[in-house]
């Protein structure tokens, strides 16, 4: 067994301010003292001036609209469609790697106000530098929202901060699994949250919500365990830990990789042969917890199920990300597609459809098309043929700007 994770926590102070509301004044009003009582003839009375409708009496003005709404109705088309994506800063300069928020970038984030940015182990160096790299690009645009800034950073093996730059890390999470205590995942969370938000970091691809069930599975120790139960129980309070530092949780990668054997990153196609009953037994538990402890984020793989019956990868799947997930498992969150650089997806469609299709069925952010462009392309045709509708794609953006409202990125 791994260390604890005590040994792996970095000195952190958390804070909560708690506002109250104090009560005001009472207001204090001076009393005309009564006239004494005369005997006047009742055509001598003085007419009663007309008064003033107190403010208490005055209708309401009308309700000011939301900062969302606002953004989202100032946009135009090819705004809305770049916040449907998330990108390697290389895949905006053509450089690599990318290290600092040079003019390239800059002048690339101004002709494509993508919605976010994923970074990877090569981008950091230092603490300093990723701290100035990340507030940089956030700065880039700004008359656009804030971006999302991204990484992939579960803990064990899977870790882009803490290996390259010592920040806080932790064990596999097959570690803490085994022990299974709730609060010792909150503290996970905690950790790595705390950890991010100080780099500039607002979104993390974590935790794994997937149940080990085959070993010749890609996950290996990033799975909490093989119970569901336990497993929902850890997911839960990663989810609750990034959460409470500003940064929002990614449940990954629904509807579940733990049955599959194979790698999406080179196989052209996966199949998992599960039924559905077996999927609402295992696979969906852990997410319904993710999803109760408030993730805001909801990454489906490219792995074909059986028991979908559309023989489709999941992320191009209206049964997998709608019927399923939007609306059995009630997510109301961001639906993001894992890489569409993997073979599975790249090695059966071209970009601007791949794009289309995962929209169609009814995710909100693609990450990593393989080319841009083609993706905004075929995005931006199909919206014109009427393939898919403006009301559509507001559907997806006004998600996406919610979350960027509850991570302080709407400027």
């Amino acid at each position: 067994m791994g260390k604890s994770l005590l040994s792996y926590i970095l000195p952190a102070a958390f804070a909560c301010l708690l506002t109250g509301c104090s009560s005001l004044p009472a207001v204090q009003t001076e009393t005309t003292p009564s006239a004494p009582e005369t005997s006047v003839p009742e055509t001598t009375m003085p007419e009663t001036a007309p008064t003033e409708p107190s403010p208490a009496t005055e209708l309401p003005s009308e309700t000011e609209p939301d900062a969302v709404s606002v953004e989202l109705e100032e946009m135009t088309l090819d705004e809305k469609l770049c916040q449907m994506f998330v990108v390697t800063p290389e895949a905006l300069t053509g450089d690599a790697p990318v290290t600092d928020c040079g003019d390239a970038l800059i002048q690339a984030l101004q002709t494509y106000p993508v919605g976010g940015l994923i970074f990877f182990s090569d981008n950091l160096v230092t603490v300093p530098q990723t701290q100035a790299m990340l507030s940089g690009v956030q700065e880039a645009v700004p008359d656009a929202p804030g971006l999302l800034l991204c990484v992939d950073e579960e803990g064990g093996s899977v870790a882009r901060a803490a290996k390259t730059l010592g920040t806080a890390a932790a064990s596999p999470m097959a570690e803490y699994g085994k022990r299974g205590d709730r609060a010792e995942a909150v503290m996970v969370g905690e950790t790595l949250g705390t950890s991010l938000h100080t780099l500039g970091f607002n979104v993390d691809f974590a935790p794994v919500a997937d149940v080990d069930l085959c070993s010749g599975n890609e996950l290996g120790d990033r799975i909490f365990s093989s119970d569901p139960d336990v497993t929902a129980r850890m997911v839960a309070g990663v989810t609750e830990g990034l959460t409470n530092c500003g940064v929002a949780a990614t449940l990954k990668h629904f509807p579940g990789l733990g049955a599959e054997n194979g790698n999406a990153h080179t196989d052209a196609k996966i199949t998992i042969d599960r039924t559905l009953a077996q999927l609402r037994e295992a696979e969906f538990v852990p997410f319904r917890s993710g999803i109760d402890a408030g993730a805001a984020f909801v990454m489906v793989s490219h792995q074909t199920v059986t028991g979908v019956g559309d023989d489709l990868p999941a992320s191009v799947s209206p049964t997998v990300c709608t019927t399923l997930l939007r609306e059995e498992l009630a997510f109301s969150g961001i639906i993001i597609t894992d890489s569409f650089q993997m073979e599975t997806i790249c090695g059966r469609y071209d970009a601007g459809e791949a794009a289309v299709l995962s929209v169609e069925a009814g995710a909100d952010i693609v990450l990593m098309p393989e080319d841009l462009d083609a993706a905004l392309t075929g995005m931006r045709e199909a919206v014109r043929s009427g393939r898919l509708t403006e009301e559509r794609i507001d559907e997806s953006v006004m998600r996406i700007l919610e979350e960027k409202e509850t991570l302080g990125l709407l400027r």
